[in-house]
């Protein structure tokens, strides 16, 4: 009897553990994730009054910020940063900001950054990929 109490027990503890393993989720969304922090690289520009910065060796690093919906872009090549720009997603796996029009948008997916974003007289530009 108490050796099968102890192959019961024993059943029952394998078990849990092979659902407790078996119930995560693999089909989580990357909008909702940090997957679209990080490098990436291709052409990247910025013009205003006194500066015309351009290059296709150039780098921007994307974060996201605490808010989960806005995200930071830092710019290689003295390029000022844009930081706290809002977004929405589009689609299955993309972002874009929030407010975007035809002459001004930021658009992320799984392996491009393309950026034509226009403030107070001034334009950033990037093309690029990871």
């Amino acid at each position: 009897m108490k050796k099968a109490i102890r192959i019961l027990g024993l059943f029952l503890l394998v078990f849990f553990a092979v659902t407790s393993f078996s119930s995560c989720s693999d089909d989580d969304d990357p909008a909702n994730n940090d997957f679209f922090a990080g490098t990436y690289r291709g052409s990247v520009s910025y013009n205003d009054d006194d500066d015309d910065i351009s290059t296709d060796n150039g780098s921007v690093f994307v974060t996201k910020i605490a808010s989960g919906t806005k995200y930071n872009f830092a710019f290689s090549n003295g390029i000022p940063d844009l930081n706290g720009v809002e977004f929405n997603q589009e689609g299955d796996h993309t972002l874009v900001m929030v407010g975007s029009t035809a002459t001004s948008y930021i658009r992320i997916d799984n392996n491009e950054l393309k950026i034509l974003y226009l403030k107070d007289g001034r334009t950033w530009t990037a093309n690029c990929t990871r």
